[in-house]
Order: C-alpha cells, then sequence, then structure tokens
C-alpha cells in the first residue's frame, strides 16, 4: 500500500517533514513514520514512490544495528504497532520507529568520500570544499585521499541546507562538541562505505544528524546512511569523470531536469514509470546491502 501522508488520530502530530511524519508518543518519546513522499531538488513530489517508506525504514535499521558501538542512536526497540489504535496499525506497519526524543543538534554531519553535487561544483571553482584544499587535477566523481567532513546549516523545508566550514561549525556548536561529531562521523562512514564495498555499493557521500540527551550525551539521530541521505553508487559501473548511475532519487531528477523543472512549487505529477524504477533503485540498495 503507498502512503503519502499518515492520518494517526492516536497519537499528537508533531510535524510532517519532506519525507517523515512525527508523532509524539508520551513526553519523552515519538514514532518517525516514513511516507512514500520523495523530495527532489528540495521540493516535494506529488507522486507516491512504492515501497519507499518501508525500504528507508530497513536500510537505516540495518546500519543503525551494524554501527551500535561507535555510538549510542535513538531507538527504543517499542514496536510501532502497539503505540497506536489498532485500526491504524497498517499505516506505520514497516514504515515507523518509536525513537528517544533528543535535542537535536542544528548541524548537518557532511562526509564526502567522492567528488559529487554541490562538493564538486565548489571544487571546480575553488579546488576546495566547505574550506578544505584539495589537490589539483581531480574529476568528478574523483575519490578523495580521504573522507573529509563538510558541515551544514539545517535549513527548513524548501529552503537548500547552506555548506559550512567546520570552524562555523565550532562556533555553532562548541569546538569541543564540533570535534566530536566530526570524529564520529568520519568513523560511522569510513565503517559504512568499507562495508558497503563489500556488497558492490560505493557510499560516496552522506549525512548524519546528532542530538543531546538530558546528560549531553551524543546519539544518532533520524535515518542514517539510506539512498535519501547518502549517494548510493554500483561498485560495477563507476568510472571516474563521469556522473555515476545511483541507487537513489537521482532517476527522478534525471527526468525532472529533462522536462526543464524550475526547481521550485509545484511539482509535476511523476510518471508511474519513473516512479517505479526509482522504486526498484531503493530496493536493489537494500537487497544488495543486506544479502
Amino acid at each position: 500500500m503507498d502512503l503519502y501522508e499518515s492520518s494517526l488520530k492516536s497519537l499528537p502530530l508533531i510535524a510532517r517533514g519532506k519525507v517523515r511524519d512525527i508523532y509524539a508518543v508520551g513526553e519523552d518519546k515519538m514514532l518517525l513514520l516514513a511516507s512514500d513522499r520523495l523530495s527532489a531538488y528540495d521540493v516535494i513530489m506529488p507522486t507516491p514512490i512504492p515501497e519507499k517508506g518501508r525500504v528507508l525504514t530497513e536500510v537505516a535499521n540495518f546500519w543503525f544495528a551494524k554501527l551500535a558501538d561507535i555510538v549510542p542512536n535513538h531507538l527504543t526497540g517499542i514496536d510501532p504497532e502497539s503505540v497506536v489504535a489498532p485500526e491504524e496499525r497498517e499505516q506505520v506497519r514497516g514504515r515507523s520507529i518509536v525513537v528517544k526524543r533528543l535535542k537535536a543538534l542544528p548541524v548537518e554531519a557532511v562526509v564526502r568520500g567522492y567528488l559529487e553535487g554541490s562538493g564538486w561544483k565548489e571544487y571546480q571553482e575553488s579546488q576546495s570544499v566547505c574550506g578544505i584544499r584539495l589537490p589539483p587535477g581531480l574529476q568528478r566523481a574523483s575519490r578523495l585521499p580521504q573522507p573529509i567532513f563538510t558541515p551544514a546549516t539545517k535549513e527548513q523545508a524548501g529552503s537548500h541546507d547552506i555548506n559550512i566550514t567546520f570552524e562555523r561549525m565550532a562556533e555553532i556548536l562548541g569546538r569541543e562538541r564540533a570535534e566530536e561529531v566530526r570524529s564520529v562521523a568520519i568513523r560511522l562512514y569510513t565503517t559504512a562505505a568499507e562495508f558497503a564495498l563489500t556488497k558492490g555499493i560505493i557510499i560516496a557521500d552522506t549525512k548524519f544528524e546528532f542530538g543531546v540527551d538530558s546528560a549531553g550525551k551524543l546519539h544518532l539521530i533520524d535515518e542514517i546512511l539510506t539512498p535519501d541521505s547518502s549517494r548510493f553508487w554500483p561498485l560495477d559501473t563507476y568510472k571516474v569523470g563521469e556522473s555515476p548511475e545511483s541507487f537513489d532519487k537521482q532517476y527522478v531528477r534525471n527526468w525532472l531536469d529533462s522536462i526543464g523543472f524550475a526547481r521550485k512549487p509545484p511539482a509535476p505529477q511523476v510518471p508511474r514509470e519513473v516512479a517505479l524504477r526509482t522504486s526498484e533503485k531503493y530496493q536493489e540498495a537494500l537487497r544488495r546491502l543486506a544479502a
């Protein structure tokens, strides 16, 4: 069943993000429900992508389990179906998690292992990314000498996140917290990227979100290492100098570019064949990782 927007009545709605609907579970927990919405160029498409919410949830849970020894995460282990009314269980089934309610840090922790997207654009202009100088002569999709940490501010829905320097991040969070986030994020990315390569997937870059509990302890929150928050490329077709194939929303972005989409609302209806092809790419990423 495609689910574009949830309609739970048994829990108070906190917010609807680009993809997730967030509900309160008591005072100290939340239910995060991954819908089948897709956001491209920071615009929410009006067409659901079949299976997307389920795949995102399963991929994130896979990584939460695999990386749990690096940093605590926000999972509670509570069955989402146990916190909603019986008639609402189908809405949450397979696409939801119950999490601790933590104070989110106001910075996206972005780690890049390859040069693509806004990083590639910035490198062409300045041979640097977020203030980090890089060697000359790199091409599009080049693997970097080592992963780099390129934080960004978290902007409101409909606005692009803004890349910032580590020094600016230290001003926002305090230096000690900023260094902790950078160290943990790079370790998470490096561990995940090495594993994914054994499954035929390059994780080119990714973003993490972190929160802190009442004692100030750092936790991994939101989603992690999904095709929505990362660039996943098939290893077998990867070529330096070319825009790689991907297991994510790039298929929809390419279609939008082909029709001259202005990258602002309103978004057009996505043809069914484009939605289904995008769904297949998300599911292929899950199949490879979990194989």
